[in-house]
């Protein structure tokens, strides 16, 4: 297991090889404008309650979440100007915004891959940590050698996963046993048109 620190001096190459590519860049997003997006999106009345059957049982999902088109006409503040600083800091074009609040300790996302067959082939997914700090796991899959990356993602962060990563690894944020505040996650991807 890698355990990276809360604070890392520049871009973090957190993988780069076959299995794909992964940056973590810390301040991307300045402090106090993170701030603000955060108690912004936090009041928002964009957020939904998603329900799914797991284990017999159709149970709330351990947070809520949003989406919206990149060209939506009503596309919330500040989402654009985060769709604008995510392509500025990446150098990649992304049509589709996907946004997750985990409410406190107990809200989170099992270990997964995101769903090659809803992206372009070759675009990267790219996260902004905006709220309380939360570590993210990142696991190789079976096929791999073993290997496991915990991460702390700090507000005004930036993830950067490479397309090739989705299928040789899986991510996900756990629940906590200590208090902690809300957190919102950007997520930035390319979608297939439907």
């Amino acid at each position: 297991m890698t355990q990276f620190s809360l604070f890392p001096q520049g871009p973090l190459v957190l993988l780069d090889d076959f299995s794909g590519r992964m940056v973590y860049q810390d301040n991307v997003i300045a402090p106090d404008e993170a701030a603000a997006w955060h108690a912004h999106l936090l009041d928002s009345p964009i957020w939904r309650q998603q329900r799914r059957v797991m284990y017999e049982r159709e149970l709330d999902v351990p947070r809520l979440t949003a989406h919206f088109a990149a060209d939506d006409p009503g596309l919330p503040w500040p989402l654009g100007e985060a769709l604008a600083q995510a392509c500025a800091a990446t150098g990649a074009s992304f049509n589709s915004i996907g946004l997750n609040l985990y409410r406190d300790e107990h809200d989170s996302v099992a270990m997964h891959n995101d769903r090659l067959g809803d992206l372009v082939d070759g675009c990267p997914i790219a996260l902004i940590s905006l709220g309380e700090t939360r570590r993210m796991h990142i696991r190789s899959k079976k096929h791999l050698a073993p290997r496991r990356l915990d991460l702390d993602l700090a507000p005004g962060s930036l993830l950067l996963m490479s397309w090739e990563t989705q299928t040789h690894y899986d991510h996900g944020i756990p629940k906590q046993t200590h208090p902690l505040g809300p957190r919102i996650s950007l997520a930035f991807r390319t979608r297939k048109p439907a």
